[in-house]
């Protein structure tokens, strides 16, 4: 009996772990670049940062080097960290939102995530606000430890990492705008969501915080992008 209940507790425990563990998948995009994807809630979110240099139409995103010509930029477009390509594989690509707006950036059947889709995103790894809680549409830094829920367990300056409680993962690959900046300690991801003729709503995530950062930026900002599988 005694051998009976300790087969029995280790079947339960088996399968209790199988629930908690996140549902995972691969995406491919029109370069052969391959995603690791994460299920979470009924969202199906890229678990790393888009590296695409063409949209999904086949037409090469133009990538722009010079910072006063990233700046006089209306139309979408693409850069490496400093504009070094031997980040992409862990970092992938900053885009501005000109590439975003396009509408082609992500892979057939998957889009960039709206300013709402982030939200849901936010609710379901926060321990204290829940789904549609007020506190979500509030700009600046919100939330009791999504940060943290959301950040890879390694990668961040002075090892202040995350949780990464869904597997999302993460990473702070920085952002451009006169220059690059702030890999390692800060990253940033664009949404979807125009606030204004010339700016958009992002998220931030910056080490040693546990909230998460909504806000808008200009669009000549060079942010991450994630994409979330389309419904």
């Amino acid at each position: 009996m005694k051998k009976l209940n300790i087969v029995l507790f280790l079947l339960l425990s088996t399968v209790a772990l199988n629930a908690q563990r996140p549902e995972r998948g691969f995406l491919t995009d029109i370069e052969g670049n391959v995603y690791q994807t994460i299920v979470i809630g009924h969202q199906e979110w890229m678990a790393e940062n888009l590296k695409t240099t063409t949209y999904n139409n086949g037409t090469k995103i133009p990538t722009v080097t010079e910072d006063s010509e990233w700046l006089s930029l209306s139309s979408g477009a693409y850069c490496w960290y400093k504009n070094n390509e031997s980040h992409s594989d862990i970092y992938g690509a900053l885009y501005n939102w000109f590439a975003v707006n396009t509408g082609m950036l992500c892979p057939d059947g998957w889009r960039v995530p709206s300013d709402d889709e982030w939200k849901y995103l936010e609710a379901f790894a926060d321990t204290k606000y829940g789904m549609g809680d007020p506190v979500w549409d509030k700009s600046g830094f919100r939330g009791q430890d999504v940060g943290q829920g959301l950040m890879s367990r390694s990668g961040w300056k002075l090892d202040r990492n995350g949780t990464d409680i869904l597997g999302f993962s993460a990473l702070p690959g920085g952002e451009r705008l006169k220059g690059s900046h702030s890999m390692g300690s800060n990253g940033f991801w664009w949404t979807r969501t125009e606030n204004d003729a010339t700016s958009a709503w992002f998220r931030g995530l910056i080490y040693g915080m546990e909230d998460i950062s909504r806000d808008t930026h200009p669009k000549k900002m060079g942010f991450a992008v994630r994409c979330l599988r389309n419904e």
